[in-house]
């Protein structure tokens, strides 16, 4: 089985056009993935390649259009080559000895000031030979800095072993999702509701995710239906250490689950996994700012066509306007097409997002507290509005002392 995106290294492939990204991409991955032609601008929108860097392991090469492309169509394609920011781990800015300049000073600033690890590469190095001053100077600044010639097959392999040393610690020592919380040779029960949203024939790809996680944490799991839970903690001889949920079963889960056993949901581990669960869990908190009328951004980083009873189209907008009492203005953003400004919103309210990267995540949350908006995701809105909160929050003391905190200051100030 492939591995998903959201566990692969992306490394972007950034520069003007016609220096070479696109050979360059091919001959690290020894495919002719990216269309490779003399006239400039060949490459019009990102390019994705997945493919195993061993040792390191599965990596996301992402092929960006030249960020000097003109006119109103250049425009768009450096936008969207501008997207790619938000979802690089690693990024290699390609250029030439003699042509290094604005455009990829800029480059260069745009992913420092993002803390993304990045390798300079002077590719053609056969059509300018002799090191620049330039590439003197960025190795002086501690950058990676390297020479190489698609043509030749010069310095291929050197950048290889580059990406492996630059690749981010956090991304090698990736967190675990859940076995962290229950630990070798324990047990954990997995709450799987089979309704219309679940696919067919199939379980969703974080409950696939969280076993796999707990069989590589040496945990092992029982996984049931949501009405077959309280025979499956009957027939246990000792508790499990963990109930995780499917969000929309959180009520009748709660219902039947001791309160001595912790309990939390699929989604609120992908807050911690995906994205920022303590800024995340002060979002939640700000559903009860909320009042009919205001605007709600219910952002899903999938694009699936959304069913009778979907989640973040349906559900949960009934959830909130029944908490609220009264209508909310509530919009939708699917995929990559979120809103440049959110600065209108009073809350944020996203999926898991467990078909990306972190940091495409972590982004967003940075663009909400950027404008000052509040973000949270869909279980922890759910586990906020159903009055189990503080329950679903008990396996991490962090963001259950955060909320306590939280809310006696709220307290405190009379609100």
């Amino acid at each position: 089985m492939k591995s998903p995106k959201s566990f692969r290294l992306h490394i972007g492939l950034f520069g003007r056009r016609n220096v070479g990204k696109s050979s360059l991409l091919n001959a690290l991955t020894e495919q002719e993935v990216s269309i490779v032609s003399e006239i400039a601008g060949t490459t019009t929108d990102p390019v994705e390649k997945p493919m195993e860097l061993l040792p390191l392991g599965p990596v996301l090469f992402i092929d960006t259009a030249g960020i000097d492309d003109v006119g109103a169509l250049g425009e768009k394609r450096v936008q969207k080559t501008k997207s790619v920011f938000d979802r690089t781990d690693l990024g290699i800015i390609v250029s030439n000895s003699q042509d290094w300049g604005e455009f990829e000073e800029k480059t260069l600033q745009e992913l420092k000031d993002r803390e993304i690890p990045v390798i300079v590469v002077f590719n053609k190095a056969d059509l300018y030979p002799g090191r620049s001053c330039m590439f003197n100077s960025l190795a002086g600044e501690k950058l990676p800095v390297l020479e190489t010639s698609v043509s030749t097959g010069f310095g291929i392999d050197d950048l290889r072993q580059t990406i492996l040393k630059t690749a981010p610690d956090d991304y090698i020592n990736r967190p675990a999702i859940v076995s962290d919380l229950v630990g070798p040779g324990e047990a954990a029960i997995l709450v799987v509701p089979i309704d219309k949203e679940a696919p067919k024939g199939r379980l969703i790809l974080p409950q696939v995710q969280s076993i796999r996680d707990l069989l590589d944490g040496d945990s092992f799991c029982m996984v049931v239906k949501d009405q077959q839970l309280p025979k499956a903690l009957a027939q246990m001889n000792q508790a499990p250490k963990l109930v995780v949920t499917d969000s929309q079963a959180f009520a009748q889960v709660a219902a039947v689950t001791p309160p001595e056993i912790p309990l939390t949901g699929f989604s609120i581990l992908f807050a911690r996994f995906q994205g920022d669960l303590t800024e995340m869990v002060r979002g939640a908190m700000a559903i009860d700012q909320l009042k009919p009328g205001d605007r709600v951004l219910i952002a899903e980083a999938c694009s699936h066509h959304p069913i009778e009873e979907d989640i973040g189209t349906v559900k949960i907008p009934n959830w909130l306007n029944k908490y609220v009492g009264g209508k909310l203005t509530i919009e939708h953003a699917r995929g990559r097409d979120f809103p440049t400004d959110v600065s209108q919103y009073k809350l944020i309210i996203h999926c898991g997002a467990c078909m990306w990267n972190r940091r495409e995540m972590l982004s967003r949350i940075l663009k909400a507290r950027q404008a000052g908006v509040p973000i949270t995701n869909y279980g922890l809105t759910i586990a906020y509005s159903v009055g189990i909160f503080e329950r679903a929050l008990q396996p991490f003391p962090a963001a259950l002392e955060v909320y306590r905190n939280r809310k006696q200051q709220l307290l405190y100030d009379g609100q």
